[in-house]
């Protein structure tokens, strides 16, 4: 009951706290909705963490870029503020252009062009942040069984959750799904169901240095399933591609129009492409969620107290909801890629059994 207790008086804590701070807000400014979520949602060429009055609290990142006229140039993004917004002829497309919060320059007929971009933005900041993260947690893994001698007590804590998920992966998806080649494809399944769930947890820390949407970005997902892609159709039988260019289907499917190949050949590309939209499409969508029922809150201040106070009740009731399913979302679509993964390359390793008949 202690626990009961304390847990309610912490929320009504929070509760009381947002609302003085929303009001404060409201009374300041109008809050702008489409901002805040489109700001997270989407990358940029610093990372913002906080303001402490009116002083944001920022952190620049390296700016890399290849110009058609000038060669390359690196500055941190802090220099475009320092010099107005704009160096070396460089500066952020503003709201309404075609490159909109992306870095242009100008041609010669005052046109705004891309440069060649290799900048370290948030998302790529985050993705080697929690790439590093995932690499320390499996080497830490690996260290714990390196000084233990074979067959002493299972590990127990951080480090045997860990051997648990790997086991699950490996025994019930990967072994499963592939088939007797699977030992060919386990690492590379395992890898990419660990990195999908290290950056959707980290996805949902509100923190530096969690909070960065890398898996709701779709270069991030086209990366990983174009890797899918080619585990999939690299190393598939010959019995495979048959299958794709001389289906066992009626002649008439295939002659003298290739109907049925047609179709195989183009559902090579639908199964990375499914790949990729599933997981974008979800982890983006629960983030907007999420930060437009937090948003709730701050639109609510300005409609009276009365509307105010349910509308905070409501918000942090359905923010917390959504949280805690965001972490089970988080899971489930890593888990979906890689069983998924598993399955297509699965079918692509399979071999016709021909029976013999007596």
């Amino acid at each position: 009951m202690k626990r009961i207790y304390s847990i309610v008086i912490i929320a009504l804590l929070a509760i009381g706290l947002t609302h003085l701070s929303a009001q404060e807000t409201a009374e300041k400014e109008q809050v702008d909705v489409k901002g805040i979520v489109f700001g997270h949602i989407g990358d940029s060429y610093e990372w913002h963490i906080t303001n402490i009055g009116d002083t944001p609290i920022r952190i620049p990142l390296p700016i890399m870029v290849y110009s058609n006229t000038t060669g390359w140039h690196a500055f941190l993004s802090s220099t475009l503020e320092r010099n107005g917004g704009i160096y070396e002829g460089f500066y952020i497309a503003p709201a309404g252009s075609k490159y909109e919060g992306k870095l242009v320059e100008q041609d010669a007929e005052g046109n705004e062009v891309r440069p060649f971009d290799i900048s370290i933005t948030k998302v790529v900041f985050s993705l080697l942040l929690n790439s590093l993260l995932l690499i320390i947690l499996i080497t830490s893994l690996a260290r714990w069984y390196s000084r233990r001698e074979q067959g002493t007590k299972s590990p127990g804590g951080f480090i045997g959750l860990l051997e648990m998920i790997i086991m699950m992966i490996h025994d019930d998806v990967i072994k499963s799904g592939v088939g007797e080649n699977y030992r060919k494809f386990a690492s590379y399944l395992l890898t990419v169901f660990f990195f999908i769930l290290v950056n959707n947890l980290m996805g949902l820390i509100p923190f530096f240095p969690g909070g960065a949407n890398v898996t709701g970005n779709i270069a991030i997902t086209l990366v990983l399933s174009f890797c899918s892609f080619i585990a999939i159709n690299a190393y598939a039988t010959k019995d495979y591609w048959k299958d794709i260019f001389w289906p066992d289907v009626p002649l008439w499917l295939k002659v003298p129009i290739p109907l049925m190949p047609f179709v195989e050949f183009f559902s090579l590309f639908i199964k990375p492409l499914a790949l990729m939209v599933r997981l974008f499409a979800n982890i983006l969508s629960g983030h907007m969620a999420i930060l437009v029922l937090t948003s709730l809150i701050f639109i609510g201040a300005s409609l009276g107290p009365a509307i105010f106070g349910s509308m905070t009740v409501a918000s942090i009731l359905f923010s917390v909801f959504m949280n805690a399913l965001e972490l089970l979302v988080a899971f489930i679509q890593a888990y979906v890629f890689t069983m998924l993964s598993a399955v297509f390359i699965g079918l692509a390793q399979e071999k016709k059994k021909v029976k013999e008949l007596k």
